[in-house]
């Protein structure tokens, strides 16, 4: 879709309905269960006589933490599209990001969830990079290009070299 006829679009969604549960119901479930494993393991006397039990269960905790806080804790909560701009809230902040401020846009395939990150010019409320979760049907083709990521990347190239010769 050219940008000229976004203009005066409604917002669109582009962020996925999924990104609740990436962000909040998914970590809730790992640390639950690493809870349970280790509760389990410390009221059966197995966790008291053999240290692998906590060791695993330690570095099950870590291992979450660190992947959490890589891949989904920074996702944006909600990314709305307005044609020039692109609307993004995260943690109860709302930024309005021209279209004109994208410097790049990167997405990371090969991983579930797929995240498109938006590298901005000026940094913004939300700091210099954005990240979030786009809408995707699906699919089996692992090399399938999402859609969502494909159009910004076509546009903010397309607002990069309007001025250029």
């Amino acid at each position: 879709m050219g940008s000229a006829l976004r203009r005066n679009a409604p917002m669109t969604k582009i962020s996925s309905k999924s990104t609740f549960i990436y962000k909040r119901l998914f970590p809730i479930l790992w640390f639950g269960f690493i809870a349970v494993f280790l509760a389990v393991a410390l009221f059966s006397g197995a966790g008291q006589s053999d240290l692998l039990f906590l060791f695993v269960a330690l570095g099950m905790g870590v291992f979450g933490f660190f992947l959490f806080r890589r891949l989904v804790w920074d996702l944006a909560d909600e990314v709305l599209d307005a044609g020039d701009h692109l609307l993004v809230k995260r943690r109860g902040t709302e930024e309005r990001i021209p279209i004109a401020n994208i410097m790049n846009v990167s997405v990371s395939s090969y991983v579930n969830p797929i995240r498109v990150s938006l590298r901005l010019v000026k940094p913004g409320k939300l700091g210099s990079e954005v990240a979030f979760t786009p809408q995707a049907p699906f699919t089996l083709n692992p090399f399938a290009k999402n859609r969502v990521a494909e159009d910004l990347i076509v546009r903010v190239h397309r607002e990069r070299t309007r001025g250029a010769p």
